[in-house]
């Protein structure tokens, strides 16, 4: 796999140079942004593949940023933010941001980020060439034509919201979704009780995803945010088959 092209917009020299570093050492290629105005900048003249975005940039707000790129780009956005900073990263998420970094993190947790989001940048790639009307992810199979969804070749026996969420996430893998995007999408609102009515559906959708408790997980909780539906690893025996 080709290694992406990186924007890293970042104003702490610090932070800046363990990304660098690091995207160096393992062979990524990257150009720098001190700001929002050169993040812009750069974007345009780039063009790259995914971008690393600090929200807390000394001449304007990390989420502008993301707007802007947002109106003529998808490429996928990783937020680095403050542990303090919930709301910013429900802003920037909402704002079109596809996952987020809290400060302080480790080279691993950096990496572990971009191979993520290089797997759904693989998979949006293939989506263009092939708009399959089937989603397939481990075990699971979503039939957005037929309107079901089998796990292990077996029907699925979902309510209709729990069928909206399961498409909602599928066409969204990889990606974390926020609670209002969530309830957006599905009920057209976004109230307190919405999002307490999706911590049960969304239970209750995961004990049928998830019947086995050392099988694979299909949905990430990021607490005080939102859900995320992770993309199965095939395994090499399934590769080879």
């Amino acid at each position: 796999m080709n290694k992406p092209l990186i924007l890293v917009v970042e104003d702490d020299p610090s932070v800046r140079n363990l990304i660098t570093t690091t995207l160096k050492t393992n062979d990524y290629r990257y150009v720098v942004a001190p700001n929002g105005s050169a993040a812009i900048m750069e974007a345009t003249s780039h063009n790259p593949e995914i971008i690393l975005l600090d929200l807390g940039l000394p001449d304007m707000d990390g989420v502008q940023v993301i707007q802007t790129v947002r109106a003529w780009s998808n490429t996928p956005i990783i937020v680095i933010s403050a542990r303090s900073e919930d709301n910013d990263k429900i802003h920037a998420l909402d704002a079109g941001a596809d996952d987020y970094l809290t400060k302080p993190f480790s080279v691993e947790e950096l990496l572990a980020r971009l191979r993520v989001t290089q797997r759904r940048l693989s998979l949006m790639t293939a989506e263009m060439f092939t708009a399959s009307s089937v989603f397939v992810n481990g075990k699971l199979k979503v039939d957005y034509a037929g309107g079901c969804a089998y796990l292990d070749e077996n029907e699925l026996h979902l309510t209709p919201i729990e069928y909206k969420l399961l498409c909602l996430l599928s066409k969204n893998v990889g990606k974390v979704l926020t609670h209002t995007f969530i309830t957006q999408n599905i009920w057209g609102r976004s109230w307190d009780n919405d999002v307490a009515s999706l911590r049960v559906f969304m239970a209750t959708l995961r004990k049928k995803l998830e019947p086995e408790k050392n099988g694979e997980k299909y949905i990430q909780t990021h607490i005080g945010i939102g859900y995320r539906m992770l993309r199965i690893e095939k395994t090499e025996h399934e590769t080879n088959s």
